[in-house]
């Protein structure tokens, strides 16, 4: 079974990680899953993707330690880009790397059940892209997530600007599809303008997020035909044909 499950609703793409017995816990397969899944989202005539989590008990515990992913693949303006708007629909527990990919979401419906948590200091590691969530929220708010450890509910995640809308838990996808199709009637080319503009220009980006995008530029360079063919004209000793891919 698919560990990624992807869903239309007319233009709607619904993207749902698919482990609710390991309460949707990121390992290698969802990472490279969820990157394709929005890959073929960017390339489609879609034009909202939500993110969600099976099961109703967790959007995502995060990585899953004994399987960890390259975490840097699933999250939003990282290794999933688009500028079409995403909107993460939140239920249950949402951690660590769980939190990351749903702080960069573009909109977060939550459920009332909802909790964000971001625990890494408790058992010693962190991919540091969590810094990012001090240019989303205020910074000393932030800062006692990342070093207190404690999570906050649904409610507070409101106060301080995480979250978009609270609803009654099994209605996040519900609240979420109603924002997408307020967002489906605007002009397509503006908003992915401004998205970008934002993106781009005004949210800063933290040495992780820096990191994982310049590795997966030069990881497709390396990994690229050209690459292998560079290296074979080499040992036949004469002049590579590069095709620009």
């Amino acid at each position: 079974m698919s560990v990624v499950s992807v869903e239309e609703r007319g233009p709607v793409s619904i993207v749902s990680i698919n482990r609710p017995e390991k309460l949707n816990a990121i390992n290698k397969a969802v990472a490279i899953e969820l990157q394709e899944a929005f890959a073929a989202f960017d390339r489609s005539a879609q034009r909202v993707a939500i993110l969600c989590g099976t099961g109703g008990r967790a959007f995502s515990a995060g990585a899953d330690v004994t399987d960890l992913p390259e975490l840097w693949r699933c999250v939003p303006t990282v290794g999933i880009t688009t500028d079409k708007p995403i909107i993460a629909a939140v239920a249950g527990w949402c951690i660590g790397g769980g939190l990351v990919m749903a702080m960069m979401c573009d909109l977060l419906v939550a459920a009332e059940s909802a909790k964000f948590s971001y625990p890494e200091g408790t058992v010693g590691i962190t991919g540091g892209m969590i810094a990012g969530l001090a240019a989303r929220i205020p910074h000393k708010v932030a800062m006692e997530m990342m070093l207190v450890g404690e999570p906050i509910d649904a409610q507070r995640a409101y106060q301080i600007g995480l979250v978009n809308r609270i609803v009654p838990d099994g209605r996040e996808i519900e609240e979420a599809l109603a924002l997408a199709e307020k967002i489906i009637g605007l002009a397509p080319l503006a908003l992915a303008t401004m998205k970008r503009f934002v993106n781009d220009g005004v949210l800063p980006r933290g040495p992780a997020e820096l990191a994982a995008r310049y590795g997966a530029e030069l990881a497709a360079v390396r990994n690229s035909a050209d690459a292998a063919e560079g290296v074979r004209a080499f040992k036949e000793k004469r002049r590579p044909s590069y095709q620009g891919r």
